[in-house]
């Protein structure tokens, strides 16, 4: 863990920052401050370096990969086929694929899906749009959403086919286990995007062009992995984007005070929840050179992790306001961010497990965003507003 590799010594300009920071009233100006402490990456380095010369851990970081054994990949293997569900009744040949698009593992559809309810519905809430239309485009969001989280794990497992075999918890995917090759792994993915295109293409012209713009970030963010300590900056870019797309699915205007401030609600919670999810992996991580705002926060992630809530809470607020949401919207949020903030106090980031709950638990969360929204647009149907 990070905070094992960072000298007192180091920290002692760290803390004398800290101190200042505190002994001001305004909060942002503390939650600044903070950030600027963070080591950088150089220092990160040189800790390690250090850490290695006095015997520590971290030897070699890229270099010398955690070696498994044969009992422990065992293990995994059997951990992995205890956790198919419902995938293990699917022909064997079609498992590897299933699992290529994490589809035992639907989390982060949910977590990429749900933002683009919050805007679809905000949307047509804002133009008074017919059910129809609404219900149409959550329909293609929902089979869009399935098709390119796949098609994004399938570029994050080629990109990190060499990266996944180092790491516990990844060295039993399909193509770090070799059950699905590099070329097997590009023709499904061209398959998927193909798909993703159709269903682009069933939406609106607009919906079309700012789909594409999302591109680049999908292709590369896994790549930023491998030399900055933020790429939780790309993922939670890549997945804010149907915030974005919400609007002209219905035939709103891409209204940008309000479809702004909910693109940066998203991306903050994103920031979180992602950040939360990097410190499972976090010894492994450090041994095969992947870099995380998890490593790059280290002891300082909980009140950084406070102060981007306050964004998210801020920014969603701001979306709703601008938007003239009614009051089930601001009830779904005090339930949401009641429920968000507490699980982030209690979470222990030095356990995996609880990491990994918490950030599966961000769905129902997600879910009570939105019926905040859907309750506020089906007032307005019924004529209540």
């Amino acid at each position: 863990m990070l905070r094992l590799l960072i000298s007192k010594q180091s920290l002692i300009p760290l803390q004398s920052r800290l101190v200042t920071a505190h002994s001001g009233r305004h909060f942002f100006g503390h939650f600044a401050l903070l950030l600027l402490s963070i080591p950088n990456h150089t220092q990160i380095h040189e800790a390690a370096k250090k850490a290695t010369l006095t015997g520590h851990s971290a030897p070699n970081l890229a270099k010398n990969a955690p070696v498994f054994s044969p009992e422990e990949l065992e293990a995994a293997r059997l951990a992995r086929l205890a956790n198919l569900g419902w995938l293990g009744s699917l022909p064997e040949k079609f498992i590897p694929y299933a699992e290529l698009m994490r589809l035992e593992k639907p989390v982060g559809t949910f977590l990429l899906l749900l933002p683009s309810f919050w805007a679809i519905t905000m949307a047509a809430y804002g133009i008074a749009a017919p059910f129809s239309t609404t219900a149409y485009a959550i329909g293609l969001f929902s089979v869009g959403a399935l098709v390119m989280r796949g098609a994004g794990c399938t570029i994050n497992d080629l990109w990190d086919r060499d990266l996944d075999s180092k790491v516990a918890r990844t060295v039993e995917r399909p193509i770090a286990s070799k059950r699905v090759s590099v070329p097997q792994a590009v023709v499904f993915l061209g398959a998927q995007c193909l798909l993703g295109l159709g269903i682009l293409l069933a939406l609106p012209w607009e919906c079309f062009y700012l789909g594409a713009l999302s591109l680049p970030f999908v292709f590369s963010y896994p790549l930023f992995k491998r030399f900055t300590y933020y790429p939780q900056v790309m993922i939670s870019i890549t997945f804010s984007w149907g915030c974005l797309l919400g609007f002209p699915a219905v035939g709103a205007p891409l209204n940008l005070a309000v479809a702004g401030p909910l693109f940066l609600a998203k991306f903050f919670w994103s920031m979180i929840y992602d950040t939360i999810y990097a410190h499972q992996d976090k010894k492994y991580d450090i041994k095969a050179g992947i870099k995380s705002t998890a490593l790059a926060w280290g002891d300082r992630t909980r009140p950084i992790l406070y102060g981007l809530f306050t964004c998210q809470v801020a920014s969603f607020l701001t979306a709703g306001a601008m938007n003239s949401m009614g009051p089930f919207f601001y009830l779904g949020a005090a339930c949401g961010f009641g429920r968000w903030f507490s699980q982030i106090c209690r979470v222990n980031l030095d356990d995996p497990a609880r990491c990994w709950a918490l950030f599966t638990g961000n769905i129902k969360t997600g879910w009570i965003f939105w019926f905040g929204i859907l309750g506020d647009y089906i007032m307005q149907l019924i004529g209540f507003y």
